[in-house]
């Protein structure tokens, strides 16, 4: 099992965390990975967490990522961040995308939404890559393709040809909306991680 590598999407229902684990296992599979997702779904339909589960290696007997197997966490929305940081394991490495979406305790007032999130991962030594996605996209031409900038991050971490992602990029995406998530897809591997 050593050779199995597990990655984690989180966000909140509506952010395409689902695509981004589709075009994810596609780029996987083209590999010669055996490939298992999972999709873990809260309230999706009214802003709860989403979480997919996205497990590789030459054979993958189940799709879960328990608590501290995570080697990758790409988290959409900074609370989900440090909600699943448990999953992380030490030395893992956690992308984030600086947006912040009230969660619905914060919308009723009955709490806060968390401070200084990104410090609290750091402090605990995981490798953190913080990026404004959400401008990115907005950049590239929709709100909507924060997901894809995401992935063109991500690509920046796995070592896997520019072409394979552009193929499960096409392979995932309507082709009127392509040349949009292309374009959010760059601007995300343009992203400096150093």
């Amino acid at each position: 099992m050593s050779n199995v590598k597990s990655i984690m999407i989180v966000g909140v229902g509506g952010q395409g965390t689902l695509l981004a684990s589709r075009v994810l296992g596609n780029v996987l599979m083209h590999q010669g990975y055996d490939v298992k997702l999972s999709e873990v779904h809260g309230m999706s339909q009214r802003g709860g967490s989403v979480v997919t589960y996205v497990r590789y290696g030459s054979q993958v007997y189940s799709p879960v990522i328990e608590k501290g197997e995570a080697d990758i966490i790409v988290a959409f929305e900074l609370c989900e961040a440090a909600r699943y940081l448990s999953h992380l394991k030490v030395g893992g490495k956690i992308i984030v995308n600086s947006q912040k979406i009230d969660p619905m305790p914060v919308i009723t007032g009955a709490a806060q939404y968390p401070e200084n999130i990104v410090g609290r991962i750091r402090a605990l030594g995981a490798e953190v890559i913080v990026a404004d996605a959400l401008a990115l996209a907005e950049q590239a031409g929709s709100a909507k393709a924060t997901n894809i900038v995401l992935i063109g991050l991500l690509s920046q971490i796995m070592d896997f040809g520019i072409s394979a992602w552009k193929t499960a990029l096409e392979q995932s995406v309507p082709p009127k909306f392509l040349e949009l998530n292309t374009k959010a897809f760059e601007l995300g591997r343009e992203v400096e991680i150093g």
